[in-house]
């Protein structure tokens, strides 16, 4: 009975922890490198007809060169929406359009953008940690409630508590790899 409980805690602790892994590989992704990618505008939300879309649902966007995104909208009437909201966002690209297509030419990264977007995958990757951590808080706290409880021994306990610490490692360090292909990705001239 008990090997079952202590089973399913950490079986969903490692759920938990792997998609916390996944979110932060995803905001990585969102950040922006020397290269074009359409990931980019993941977090790029249009203003179309008063409600705020995402753009991937609006247009298509694809990198057609190294430096440069085109995005090709469905309703040509949404091209201005499209432009303002690339302008607003944090990005510092700016559209220009032909009435039908819009491209985003990708500069280079100067020195300083490509030390401070190594600050902000820094960031994302210490948020994924913590809440990798914060997921093994919960499981340890539901593991001492199952002990004083006496649904599990004290052995049970301190074998499962060993390997919550060993799958908490095993995804920290998951994101840390992450972050160093990331971090080589931004700083590649």
């Amino acid at each position: 009975m008990e090997e079952g409980i202590v089973k399913d805690l950490l079986e969903d602790a490692d759920d938990r922890m792997q998609k916390s892994v996944e979110s932060t590989r995803h905001e990585f992704a969102s950040v922006r490198t020397g290269r074009a990618s359409p990931h980019l505008l993941d977090r790029v939300e249009v203003d179309y007809y008063g409600v705020q879309t995402p753009l991937k649902q609006l247009a298509n966007v694809s990198a057609t060169e190294a430096r440069l995104l085109t995005i090709t909208p469905y309703d040509k009437s949404s091209i201005k929406s499209i432009e303002k909201s690339i302008m607003e966002s944090d990005l510092g690209l700016t559209p220009s359009n032909d009435g039908q297509v819009i491209r985003l030419q990708i500069p280079e990264l100067t020195e300083e953008r490509r030390r401070d977007l190594v600050k902000v995958v820094h960031r994302l990757a210490e948020d994924g940690k913590v809440a990798i951590r914060n997921i093994r808080r919960d499981v340890l706290h539901d593991l001492r409630e199952l002990k004083t409880e006496g649904e599990i021994g004290a052995d049970d306990e301190r074998r499962a508590e060993a390997e919550l610490q060993k799958l908490t490692d095993q995804r920290t360090g998951e994101i840390d790899a992450a972050l160093s292909g990331k971090e080589k990705e931004i700083l590649e001239v």
